[in-house]
């Protein structure tokens, strides 16, 4: 149910009991509300696609433009021309040879009756629920029967099938059922005789709007969910990564304490027996935490246990922009403070946030003047890759289908140590990321 039809059917009085007494009128009644007067259709879609059977349109221009585009002037078109041919028609039906039909109204009305029921079909697009409204009571109200066949004029009954249609593929259900029911009523009110093969055309466009938009919903809700899954997948990729890291940061510090411990006995002749006794405990708990965290995170490593190489931190700094450069971007790092002298685990984190960035910078502005600033002091790192626009003549790589994976991974790190990440786009077309770590662990309980 829209909420414009949930706020036009509060107001009638003793609803709630109706509708736990027959939920199908309530429907039905809902549905008809919202249709006529209530309703509201979902907004066309901004950046549809070309269907696969019009692509080949690429070749003559045409299927250059939007498509949204290109389907509004297209039945701008055939609005046009309908008017035209239901102007000729009862022009024709209305006058036999120079004489008018006592029934005719007019050449004027007939024009005029032409555009009314041949508009809704252009504006469907915009105001599906207008256009089908305006269509009904045009329908409704003109009868020709008195000089043609059919109390109904095929141009208009035309639009009424593609307004219908419409209404079907971006309205709710319930108005559906709301707009099909009342056209039906209308055509069994207007004129039984044709009304069975009124009916069935009236089935036909909902039948097979409804069951378009049932596929699209589902193929869009699909997306939406894979879409998540992609975004979680990355986010636990992400934080596995970093554990495995930071294990082995925090065991080469649990070793180095086992082993001072052991050590710190032999450094001194006389050490009373209860310093020996404590040191040999803080030992044991050393070794205890390093196997308990080796059992817990050990299972994060990769199967053959490899990932012994060093862990890099802002020591390799230079190195990482001699390799950005090599990749055509020109960059220009600011730094200050002590950076070479991080804890492990934030100088890691810092390396890895620049890396992510710089190499977006590579592949979404190939070619730009990147500025890098890092500083630090006693508290807080700070972190600033700042790219301009690609260089000339250089083309961006398209975006991967579920991309941004890499800006999810700078945010986990960044938070995994009590920081903060940014990402934006530029006024001047680039794109900037600055983060803030803090070089001692905040207490976040």
């Amino acid at each position: 149910m829209s909420s414009g039809a949930a706020c036009g059917l509060s107001s009638l009085v003793g609803m709630v009991g109706e509708i736990e007494r027959n939920p199908l009128r309530t429907v039905l009644v809902d549905g008809m509300l919202a249709a006529a007067v209530t309703g509201r259709a979902e907004p066309a879609p901004l950046d549809r696609p070309w269907p696969v059977l019009l692509r080949w349109t690429r070749f003559i221009g045409i299927g250059r433009l939007p498509y949204g585009v290109a389907s509004s002037l297209v039945w701008l078109a055939v609005t046009i021309g309908l008017i035209a041919g239901t102007n000729s028609l009862l022009r024709t039906e209305g006058t036999e040879q120079g004489f008018a039909h006592p029934g005719y109204p007019g050449d004027g009305t007939a024009l005029l009756i032409a555009v009314v029921l041949s508009v809704p079909l252009v504006l469907r697009e915009l105001h599906p629920l207008a256009a089908w409204r305006l269509s009904f009571v045009m329908m409704a109200l003109i009868d020709v029967s008195a000089y043609m066949t059919v109390p109904y004029v095929p141009g208009g009954v035309f639009a009424a099938i593609m307004t219908l249609y419409t209404v079907a593929v971006r309205c709710p259900g319930t108005i559906t059922l709301g707009a099909a029911f009342l056209s039906a009523a209308g055509v069994w009110i207007k004129d039984t005789e044709t009304a069975p093969g009124a009916s069935v055309l009236i089935l036909l466009p909902v039948t097979v709007g409804y069951m378009f938009r049932v596929r699209r919903t589902s193929r869009r809700e699909l997306a939406e969910q894979e879409r998540r899954h992609a975004d979680a997948e990355a986010v636990l990729t992400e934080r596995q990564r970093i554990a495995r890291e930071l294990h082995d940061v925090v065991a080469h510090h649990m070793s180095m304490i086992a082993i001072q411990a052991e050590a710190a006995p032999y450094k001194a002749e006389a050490v009373p027996d209860e310093t020996r006794r404590d040191l040999a405990e803080i030992r044991a708990t050393a070794l205890d935490a390093l196997t308990e965290l080796r059992r817990v995170l050990g299972v994060l490593r990769s199967e053959d246990g490899a990932e012994t190489a060093p862990q890099p931190s802002l020591d390799r700094l230079e190195e990482l922009i001699a390799n950005a450069r090599g990749a055509g971007l020109r960059v220009e790092t600011s730094l200050a403070g002590d950076i070479a002298g991080l804890p492990p685990g934030v100088g890691l984190t810092a390396f890895r946030i620049l890396q992510e960035a710089l190499s977006n910078a590579m592949r979404h502005a190939p070619g730009s003047r990147v500025h890098v600033e890092v500083s630090s002091d006693e508290a807080i790192v700070w972190l600033g890759v700042v790219n301009g626009p690609p260089g000339d003549g250089k083309a961006p790589a398209p975006l991967p289908p579920g991309g941004g994976h890499g800006l999810v991974g700078m945010r986990e790190r960044a938070a995994a140590l009590g920081g903060e990440l940014t990402a934006r786009s530029t006024p001047e077309g680039g794109f900037a990321v600055t983060a803030n770590l803090p070089v001692k662990a905040r207490d976040r309980s």
